[in-house]
C-alpha cells in the first residue's frame, strides 16, 4: 500500500476520535454553573447564622450532575479530575467572591452573607433553592 493510501485511510479513521471530543467540564455550563450556584450557597450558609444551606438538596444534584456528566461520555476518574483540581477550585472561588462583592457582601461583616441570603430565597434563584432562613 502506498503511503499516501495510508495517510488517507489514517486520517478517516482519525475523524471519529476528533468529533467525540468532549469540551473540559468547566466549559459543560449545565455542570459547570449548577456547582457554582451550589458552592455560593454553601459559603452564604457559612457566613450567615440564621441560613442554613439545603445540604440534601445539594448532594442530590450533585449526584444527577455526575449522571448527566457521564451520560454525555465524561468518565468518573474526568469527573473527580475536574472536582478536585486545585486550578478549578481557585477560578470557581474567584468567580465566587466576585459575585458576592458586587452584591455589598463583605467577609469582614456576616451580616452582608444574610442580607444576599436572604434575598436569593425571595427570589427562589438558582442561588436560593439551595437555602433555607431558620
Amino acid at each position: 500500500m502506498s503511503s499516501v493510501k495510508l495517510l488517507v485511510m489514517l486520517s478517516f479513521m482519525a475523524v471519529p476520535a476528533i468529533a467525540e471530543a468532549k469540551p473540559p467540564l468547566r466549559d459543560v455550563k449545565e455542570i459547570d454553573n449548577e456547582l457554582y450556584y451550589i458552592a455560593i450557597a454553601n459559603e452564604i450558609s457559612e457566613y450567615c447564622p440564621s441560613i442554613s444551606g439545603r445540604r440534601l438538596k445539594a448532594i442530590g444534584v450533585m449526584w444527577g450532575l455526575r449522571s448527566k456528566a457521564n451520560e454525555m461520555g465524561y468518565s468518573d476518574t474526568e469527573i473527580r479530575a475536574y472536582v478536585d483540581s486545585d486550578a478549578e477550585k481557585d477560578r470557581m472561588r474567584a468567580k465566587g467572591e466576585a459575585y458576592l462583592a458586587q452584591n455589598g457582601v463583605s467577609y469582614d461583616k456576616p451580616k452582608t452573607f444574610c442580607t444576599l441570603g436572604r434575598k436569593e430565597i425571595d427570589r427562589n434563584s438558582a442561588i436560593g433553592v439551595y437555602l433555607r432562613a431558620n
